[in-house]
């Protein structure tokens, strides 16, 4: 299967249509724990006007905005846009494409994109896009998840499936932009940033138990959710068992405290 934007696009806006209600109390406790560093690697302050791409249900433009930042946030799915609108009704929230941002350009100081950009066929478009929305002088951060290696709470469901079903069966399309951590500071000089930085973040994220775990991988994601979907269902109760075991040396008080790291990306535009 050959690589195809459209395709793509297709099926991330059908995952996070599906997922936009349950994001929030699902997959949002991880991803959300890397906001505030976000945010700082783009030196926000009073004032700032600020783009939140990809923006889901609105966390991290509502951090901002918190923070004293005239805030704007941007989604292709208008599920995950009522969500947010819902949420946050004092913050303005769009409808619309990264790889093509109905705002002028210079019309911002700094863009944001929490866990976002892998989930664009064309990462290097909303990256240019986001060069031209951005005023002379302004910052870009985006996150991306480190290596599986750094990622326990998925690397336990990765090695569990692998043992018990089949990691290649999936009915997700393949990715566009190709990017992982260690190709953020490349993709961000090509689009003309200056400036660039990477920084390794590590959290925990702290979830009651394995089957906690999957169904918020299932619930709150795309490609893994994706991959779950696929498995034979009969294979899943030993998937769960297989997490639940090798999961035991992260339990602390009565919960999995699971180590979970991101790299934050950012650069400067001249």
């Amino acid at each position: 299967m050959t690589f195809d934007p459209e395709s793509v696009r297709a099926f991330e806006h059908a995952r996070w249509e599906k997922a936009a209600d349950v994001y929030a109390s699902t997959f949002a406790p991880a991803t959300s724990q890397f906001i505030d560093a976000l945010l700082d690697a783009v030196g926000i302050e009073e004032g700032t006007q600020l783009l939140d791409v990809a923006c889901g249900p609105g966390l991290v433009a509502a951090r901002a905005a918190n923070l004293g930042a005239l805030v704007a946030g941007l989604d292709f799915s208008a599920a995950m846009i009522r969500a947010s609108r819902a949420a946050h009704p004092q913050i303005e929230f769009d409808h619309g494409d990264a790889e093509e941002l109905p705002y002028p350009s210079a019309s911002f100081s700094a863009v944001v994109s929490n866990f976002g950009l892998h989930h664009v066929p064309r990462p290097e478009l909303a990256l240019k896009e986001a060069f031209r929305v951005l005023r002379a002088g302004g910052r870009i951060a985006f996150t991306v998840w480190a290596d599986a290696s750094d990622n326990i709470a998925w690397k336990l469901l990765f090695h569990a499936i692998g043992r018990h079903g089949d990691r290649a069966a999936s009915i997700a399309p393949p990715p566009g932009g190709g990017f992982g951590a260690d190709r953020c500071a490349q993709v961000l000089q090509k689009a003309g940033f200056i400036d660039t930085r990477t920084v390794l973040e590590r959290r925990q994220w702290c979830v009651a138990d394995a089957a906690t775990l999957v169904s918020a991988l299932r619930a709150g994601t795309a490609r893994m959710a994706a991959m779950i979907e696929s498995q034979d269902p009969s294979i899943m109760p030993a998937v769960l068992a297989d997490v639940d075991k090798h999961a035991r040396r992260w339990r602390n008080n009565g919960a999995l405290a699971l180590p979970i790291a991101a790299v934050i990306a950012s650069g400067q535009k001249p």
